[in-house]
């Protein structure tokens, strides 16, 4: 997997932190450099942490999977888009969200945001791509979008968060869509 494809699908899988982060932004009465570096750091953690997760337990079941990994890949990528691009255009109840930096709160969204991430990475078990350079490139992505996010959520509010999702979602299920058309022999990146 190219560079610029595993830097994608970091974009796909940082949109939900991004939302998130949108949100912290927008609560906070006065911007906290300090707090918005801990949320940044904390979610690109997880978000680099789930596929790691995700790629040992696909790597782990490889033999058994190995004939269908190509449907597997675009069917997990596509569900995880899809559903991103669902909660998009869904009227969710919005929640208050407080301006402190609560911990438990914190690691309560990370592991939310991040859920998507472990299975892009059993996808990734299926896929020609060192795991190290995903990881690094998607936990890196995830926190400067989110850093960014809380700053522009301070400044501007939520009005990216349906885009920002369904951007998200469309990558993944392109990515998804690129996979399985490759392993086909449709087209060759």
């Amino acid at each position: 997997m190219a560079l610029w494809s595993i830097f994608l699908l970091a974009l796909g899988v940082s949109a939900d932190a991004f939302a998130v982060a949108l949100g912290k932004g927008l609560q906070m009465r006065r911007f906290d450099v300090r707090h918005a570096l801990v949320i940044a750091v904390t979610f690109g953690a997880f978000q680099a942490a789930m596929p790691l997760v995700g790629w040992v337990l696909g790597t782990q079941l490889n033999q058994f999977i190995a004939p269908v990994d190509h449907w597997i890949a675009f069917g997990l990528l596509a569900l995880i888009g899809g559903k991103m691009i669902w909660e998009a255009f869904a009227k969710a109840e919005q929640r208050e969200i407080e301006s402190r930096l609560d911990v438990r709160e914190l690691l309560v969204l990370a592991v939310a945001t991040s859920i998507d991430a472990l299975a892009v990475g059993i996808s990734l078990a299926f896929v020609a791509v060192s795991i190290w350079e995903a990881i690094a490139v998607i936990g890196v992505t995830t926190a400067v979008l989110t850093f960014a996010g809380i700053v522009v959520g301070h400044r501007v509010g939520l009005r990216f968060r349906g885009p920002a999702e369904v951007i998200g979602g469309v990558i993944l299920v392109l990515i998804g869509l690129k996979i399985l058309l490759e392993h086909l022999g449709v087209i060759a990146f």
